[in-house]
């Protein structure tokens, strides 16, 4: 071992005149596992929330949407066929959405309507891809008095809100109906709800409602004409370049927009929130590793006369450095080591045992999302490491410095 190793390592057990020096060391270690296991956990739970919103969000919206710059996409067949059979695309789904009123004997509340056609391949890209869809998603269901009722699957919190379930009666009001003597009268249609859908997201349970193509076109009274088409792909991140490729193969009237696109502000605040959370909580290493840096300069306080006799021996400047950057490495590197365990067994804990249970109508998720991420933990540690070595420089830099002669004499 050489030299600068062992003394670095016998300056870590100071006897008992120097044990406030080593109860300094114990706190600046703690600093830093605190530190690092404090932003293991908190970065894991914002990467959790990350792929939560993009699992949620991807299950229920398509990868690609192409619309139609004027009010009627008519074509949207032969439009679907070309998409298909040339970019070789997993599914494209046609869909008419709207917003709503629904209400009930029990309440009313506002929704996202929207019609899809259980024939199509794919059409649990828009949410709902249920074996039992082709007689849910019915154009006339139950019939009353010779009249065919529609079929509609809402999500959960909808259906709590309107204070339905399977089997009851709905009624949907939409903002384009008829002009009367009395002015304009918005559509109003008698559906019946034939399922009741839970996506694990409130956002989208509290506020989705699903018909058959048709009855939706036939509520909106658009004729054969949707909003758009939905397109899902096997590569998510590829979906910018894809669909940049459909809009210049398409061309005018036609466009189209990629999910990240869609959602570009949230993901956004989402991974701005993850990097301010990583700053804040690296502050708390920073502080560790003043620690560091005050532990050192005791230590080339009280050590004075060791270093000066060191150097009458025959020490470099270079040694001396790496004795206090080694015994300073030492505490940043046990400590990192303890906080990298300590947090990612922590993730482990609150991923498995959800010891954390949060209100699904005011957060998004009921139990927190804990994702571990390599990358994650080798930056983390990188960094925890990085200042720690940094702290070193100063204190082993002084004590290089040192005249031997001066040292012996004053020390």
């Amino acid at each position: 071992m050489p030299f600068e190793y062992f003394i670095g390592g016998r300056y870590l057990k100071s006897r008992q005149k120097q044990g406030f020096i080593s109860f300094i060391s114990v706190l600046s270690m703690a600093g830093v596992t605190v530190g690092v296991m404090a932003l293991i956990i908190v970065i894991a739970v914002m990467s959790g929330a990350e792929s939560f919103f993009k699992s949620k969000i991807l299950g229920v919206e398509p990868h690609i949407v192409v619309r139609h710059q004027g009010e009627r996409f008519e074509d949207y067949r032969e439009v679907a066929e070309t998409i298909d059979a040339r970019f070789g695309i997993d599914a494209v789904v046609p869909f008419m959405e709207t917003q709503v009123m629904l209400r009930s004997a029990r309440g009313m509340s506002g929704a996202m309507l929207r019609g899809l056609d259980p024939s199509f391949r794919g059409t649990e890209i828009m949410g709902i891809g249920d074996e039992a869809l082709d007689h849910k998603l019915v154009p006339g269901g139950s019939e009353d008095n010779g009249r065919r009722i529609p079929g509609i699957v809402i999500g959960q919190n909808l259906a709590d809100r309107l204070g339905v379930r399977a089997g009851d009666s709905i009624y949907l009001i939409s903002q384009r109906g008829i002009m009367s003597p009395a002015g304009h009268m918005p559509a109003m249609s008698r559906f019946e709800v034939t399922g009741v859908f839970s996506s694990g997201f409130h956002e989208y349970d509290a506020s989705l409602a699903y018909v058959h193509l048709t009855a939706a076109q036939n509520l909106l009274k658009t004729g054969d004409s949707v909003s758009g088409l939905g397109i899902r792909i096997d590569d998510i991140y590829r979906a910018d370049e894809l669909s940049s490729q459909i809009t210049e193969e398409l061309g005018f009237p036609y466009w189209s927009v990629d999910w990240m696109e869609l959602n570009r502000n949230f993901f956004q605040a989402l991974k701005l929130e993850k990097e301010v959370m990583f700053i804040i909580l690296t502050l708390i290493v920073l502080v560790a590793a003043f620690n560091i840096a005050s532990t050192l300069i005791m230590l080339v306080m009280s050590k004075t006369r060791d270093i000066a006799i060191l150097k009458a021996m025959g020490a470099t400047d270079r040694s001396i450095r790496k004795i206090f950057v080694f015994k300073g490495m030492i505490i940043g590197v046990i400590g990192t080591f303890l906080g990298a365990v300590l947090g990612i067994a922590g993730s482990l804990l609150l991923k498995h045992y959800k010891f954390i249970e949060l209100p699904g109508d005011v957060y998004y998720f009921t139990s927190l999302p804990v994702q571990l991420e390599l990358i994650d933990i080798a930056t983390i540690i990188g960094a925890a490491l990085l200042i720690c070595f940094l702290a070193t420089l100063y204190p082993a830099h002084k004590a290089s410095k040192l005249n031997p002669v001066e040292a012996i004499r004053y020390g």
